[in-house]
């Protein structure tokens, strides 16, 4: 089953922090498999019209990871960052960085949590350094953005589950 649901994405005035909330309709466990398996992040990753390459993904604490994004135009967005901390399946802490914007290191912290339903909720937190390093997030996308990636990561999931 497919949630139609959007997120719910907090991003109030003044805060370091974005949050994303979403119910998905797959169990914990399979749900931090698609953060934590290199092969299937191009398969929800960003934007519908990004192809995305990981160049690294070493998924433990002190790892490094790197993804490389294509738009339409041929244009390159990369990402990097370093896990802090692992605790399949429930948590994922990590530091995020686009390239873009060298410096403007964030920490994000996914947490899953079990639903009785046998759905996950997904709270992503994305911390800032500065407001102004969130805002120019913001002004970039990232909710629209963040939004498409969790709704190609509910397709995912529904299309893994029905095969």
């Amino acid at each position: 089953m497919i949630s139609l649901a959007k997120s719910i994405i907090t991003s109030e005035p003044g805060q370091l922090d974005i949050i994303i909330q979403r119910e998905l309709s797959a169990p914990c466990e399979l749900v931090f498999i698609m953060y934590t398996d290199s092969t299937v992040i191009p398969k929800w990753w960003g934007p519908r019209c990004f192809t995305t390459v990981v160049e690294c993904m070493d998924v433990r604490k002190g790892g490094l990871w790197r993804y490389i994004q294509t738009d339409q135009e041929g244009g390159v967005h990369a990402f990097n960052g370093v896990y802090h901390e692992i605790d399949a399946p429930r948590r994922i802490v990590r530091t995020f960085e686009y390239e873009g914007a060298p410096g403007d290191v964030l920490l994000e912290t996914v947490t899953l949590e079990q639903l009785p339903d046998g759905g996950t909720m997904l709270i992503a937190q994305s911390v800032f350094q500065t407001s102004e390093a969130r805002d120019a997030m913001l002004r970039a996308g990232a909710e629209s953005g963040g939004d498409e990636g969790m709704e190609r990561l509910e397709e995912l999931l529904a299309q893994i589950q029905s095969s």
